[in-house]
């Protein structure tokens, strides 16, 4: 049996999954705090939990395996590491993981490894194109075109996010004016919401219930995604668009309904030739299954 494992470095948590790879069957999985701001000397502890998965795994797998990584910012073309991540995640930036585990290790964006975990498996599995949207705290993406990942020079392709829905509107964390993030992400929720909703997820919950004050807060928010959806297929060809993140697990048809129909308005289809619009199906394991199908696109 041929086994990887396939690491999900996150803020929080780190997810963990030992993969058969002629098959992406996960054969175990573990998760651990991330301890971000934690050091050994000068170590960050999320560094030395990575290992001690690594370690358990292996033993369980009775071989020494290859790793697949996965975390937030931009990775080195190399992917070896993660170049970019200011702000969190302390200790992250430039950490060399191939090195440190003394072994073969391919890291890469989160983003970018949860589209790679779609296409192994979920639901762009056998696609050639498509991008996922992940609805979240921000808004995060992914492309594959052509039957290839796009990262670009420095590796900030796909971050979808931080496209411009409202050119007239005040520019967001990555100075975007207007930004399909600011338009639908949960970070601005209470500025959108006129601060009657604690979560995204309450306020759909309250449109889904038939307030008035929440469907016209919601149905604007799915509006700009429907309009970014629409403009991102005109550039990219998709057979297949994957939502995916927090605010649509859960959301079912309160967000797919309303998105859909709003596409039906703004959507290009020459020939008759429409993009599908899908759900993410892998959940928490797209990451670990992603950068494990990461590691066999580099073998």
């Amino acid at each position: 049996m041929n086994l990887s494992i396939g690491i999900d470095l996150g803020g929080t948590n780190i997810k963990a999954a030992l993969v058969e790879t002629a098959s992406a069957r996960t054969v175990a999985t573990l998760s651990k705090p991330t301890r971000d701001g934690e050091f050994d000397g000068d170590t960050p502890r999320f560094a030395l939990t990575v290992r001690e998965i690594v370690q358990e795994f292996e033993a369980q797998a009775g071989q020494k395996l290859r790793v697949g990584l996965s975390a937030p910012g931009l990775a080195n073309p190399n992917g070896h590491c993660i170049d970019w991540m200011p702000g969190r995640m302390h200790g992250l930036e430039k950490f060399h993981w191939s090195a440190f585990l003394e072994r073969d290790c391919r890291v890469l964006n989160d983003a970018h490894s949860a589209l790679l975990g779609e296409v192994w498996a979920g639901a762009a599995k056998d696609t050639q194109d498509a991008f996922m949207l992940t609805l979240g705290t921000g808004v995060g993406g992914a492309i594959w075109s052509g039957g290839r990942l796009l990262q670009g020079k420095i590796g900030r392709a796909g971050h979808l996010g931080h496209v411009t829905v409202d050119a007239n509107a005040a520019c967001d964390d990555f100075n975007t004016p207007g930004s399909l993030e600011d338009a639908i992400g949960n970070q601005t929720i209470s500025q959108r919401g006129e601060g009657r909703y604690a979560t995204t997820h309450a306020l759909i919950d309250a449109y889904g219930a038939g307030d008035a004050h929440a469907a016209a807060v919601w149905l604007k928010s799915v509006k700009h995604l429907a309009a970014a959806i629409a403009s991102l297929i005109n550039v990219l060809d998709p057979e297949v668009v994957i939502v995916g993140g927090g605010i649509a697990t859960g959301a079912g048809e309160r967000l797919f309904g309303p998105l859909q129909q709003a596409l039906d308005g703004f959507e290009w289809r020459p020939g008759g030739n429409q993009a599908r619009i899908v759900p993410a199906t892998l959940g928490d394991s797209a990451g670990c299954l992603g950068s494990v199908f990461n590691l066999l696109q580099h073998s």
